[in-house]
């Protein structure tokens, strides 16, 4: 009898028990989706970051930036760049552009800069540039002129010419940076090992890509940004500079390689996620 009186609840306690029902309703009505179906999911509000590598390289050269901003939350992609003109380069990324949902931050490595200038132009889902090392082209400028435009760039004598048929006939010339001058041209702040591999695997990209001339300019109407690489053999770091400035560019500066998305990805990524900050505002 007494263990029955003991479990009879009584009027205090079931007042406390029915606040703390009613408690648990209302946590239950903030934290649960506001319709079962889907139907009124919130967004998730940050953009998607696509990344473009440039000549002599892979989207493996991405890998250590990839993993930090999945970390941070980011949807990432790495799509190939063919490496074979300017303007049919950025036609197969613009292409892939228009399969991505939602805002874009769009960077590009190197050759890739010049790439994502002219894909860009009149997305509306591209909500900023991130200039890694790159080239950013005005309207009529090839890479090849800018990367002469300021002396300090070696990397004519480091490079191989390979010809290759052209598929209306002709033939075409790809460019390979030389094994064993890979290392202190390309990615001097990089360790041997890696870059041992990254020299046998490295992509060529065609002569052709490189003189061909910008015919559109993205970063006239997107806002960018730019991270200069204060120890670059391949673009000098005074082009660096002067399309950054020309392009009103978030600048910051970094005593790296031209490797910089290899040797210092947590910098890269905070350049970007800067861009993607303000991609979401």
């Amino acid at each position: 009898m007494k263990l029955t009186t003991a479990l009879r609840p009584t009027r205090k306690r079931v007042a406390v028990l029915g606040a703390a029902a009613a408690a648990a309703a209302l946590a239950l009505a903030v934290t649960a989706p506001a319709d079962a179906t889907g139907a009124h999911h919130t967004p998730d509000t940050k953009p998607t970051v696509v990344l473009v590598h440039g000549a002599f390289a892979d989207s493996s050269s991405w890998n250590g930036v990839v993993k930090r901003l999945q970390h941070d939350g980011y949807r990432v992609v790495a799509p190939a760049n063919p490496l074979r003109g300017l303007a049919s380069d950025a036609d197969y990324l613009n292409s892939y552009l228009k399969s991505v949902k939602g805002p874009i931050v769009l960077a590009g490595h190197s050759y890739g800069g010049a790439v994502i200038t002219q894909a860009a132009a009149g997305n509306p889902n591209v909500k900023a540039l991130v200039y890694i090392a790159a080239f950013a082209p005005d309207k009529g400028e090839s890479a090849l002129e800018l990367s002469n435009k300021y002396p300090g760039s070696t990397l004519g004598p480091t490079l191989d010419a390979v010809p290759f048929p052209l598929p209306g006939g002709g033939t075409g010339t790809d460019l390979y940076i030389k094994a064993d001058k890979f290392h202190d041209q390309f990615a001097a702040d990089v360790p041997t090992p890696v870059t041992d591999l990254m020299a046998a695997t490295q992509r060529p990209v065609a002569s052709s890509a490189l003189e061909e001339k910008a015919t559109e300019t993205a970063w006239k109407t997107i806002p960018s940004w730019d991270l200069i690489t204060t120890n670059d053999k391949n673009i000098p770091p005074a082009a660096q500079r002067f399309m950054a400035k020309r392009a009103h560019s978030h600048t910051t500066e970094i005593a790296a390689s031209h490797a910089v998305s290899v040797s210092r990805p947590g910098t890269v990524t905070r350049v970007i996620e800067q861009a993607a900050r303000t991609a979401t505002r």
